[in-house]
């Protein structure tokens, strides 16, 4: 059985708008897309579906589509459907969010606790439709990259664009000498060399399918990201697990993607 690519509808924009690049997403990827509502009880506005339904065969008539409407907290519901599914795609902002937030609570929300990826559709037209043939992604040192950069690979794959991945560093802080404290900062590794221990397996598996490039950015990440977000069509970030907690932790980088990013932002939980 596919699992499908799930989309949450609440009747606003922007939530059109994530159901006009889900439909995309499943045709390219050749699974089924379901739309989910969770309406309140007492205010069933069955009509959205109607609305999704039809914004989606519009564009990309041979999708699979498939809808429910649930009586139960939007989070909640879209986390749960996340556990059996290709993905969850949302909007940036809803009907319910107050004026002048960037990121919507339930996008928010889902993003943080899916055990599955999660795309928020940030960004106007041209970064929603594809038009710049890029995929960005973004590198840590460490672990904490690894399924995201799986992902993104498969991403250019499916979408026969070129990956960029993206790893920001900053300038060893002297210290002074001892196991312990900043002097431990000098001895991070070069940062060519996290990106290409990073890229090695997946470029290897992807050999020839996948056009890849480098770029190491002294400073902030969440500004190296942004930045190259400017002119991609997709940004892909990784996200812990919490110890001993529930859900993942997004951290600054993440939240300031989220919340800033001028193209579709696709969370990647480590597996």
């Amino acid at each position: 059985m596919t699992l499908p690519l799930v989309a949450g509808i609440d009747g606003s924009e922007a939530s059109l708008e994530a159901v006009d690049w889900a439909a995309e997403e499943s045709l390219r990827h050749g699974v089924p897309l379901h739309l989910v509502h969770a309406a309140v009880a007492g205010h069933e506005a069955p009509d959205l579906i109607d609305v999704a339904w039809d914004r989606a065969r519009r564009g990309t008539p041979a999708v699979r589509l498939s809808s429910e409407v649930v009586h139960e907290d939007a989070a909640a519901a879209l986390v749960g459907r996340g556990r059996n599914a290709f993905g969850l795609v949302l909007g940036s902002r809803g009907l319910g969010d107050l004026a002048g937030l960037l990121l919507g609570s339930v996008s928010l929300a889902v993003a943080a606790h899916a055990t599955c990826p999660v795309v928020v559709v940030r960004g106007g037209a041209k970064h929603r439709q594809g038009r710049f043939g890029s995929v960005v992604v973004g590198v840590e040192d460490g672990e904490g990259s690894d399924t995201a950069v799986r992902f993104a690979f498969r991403e250019a794959r499916a979408r026969h664009c070129r990956l960029v991945a993206v790893h920001a560093w900053s300038a060893p802080v002297p210290g002074p000498p001892g196991p312990s404290g900043p002097a431990l900062r000098t001895r991070r590794r070069p940062p060519a060399r996290v990106l290409a221990e990073v890229l090695a397996g997946p470029f290897e598996h992807y050999r020839g399918e996948v056009e890849v490039s480098s770029e190491t950015v002294e400073g902030p990440a969440r500004r190296a990201l942004l930045d190259e977000a400017s002119h991609a069509d997709l940004l892909i970030v990784g996200a812990r697990r919490r110890r001993g907690h529930v859900g993942l932790q997004l951290g600054l980088v993440n939240h300031a993607v989220l919340h800033h990013a001028p193209c579709p932002v696709m969370v990647v939980p480590r597996i």
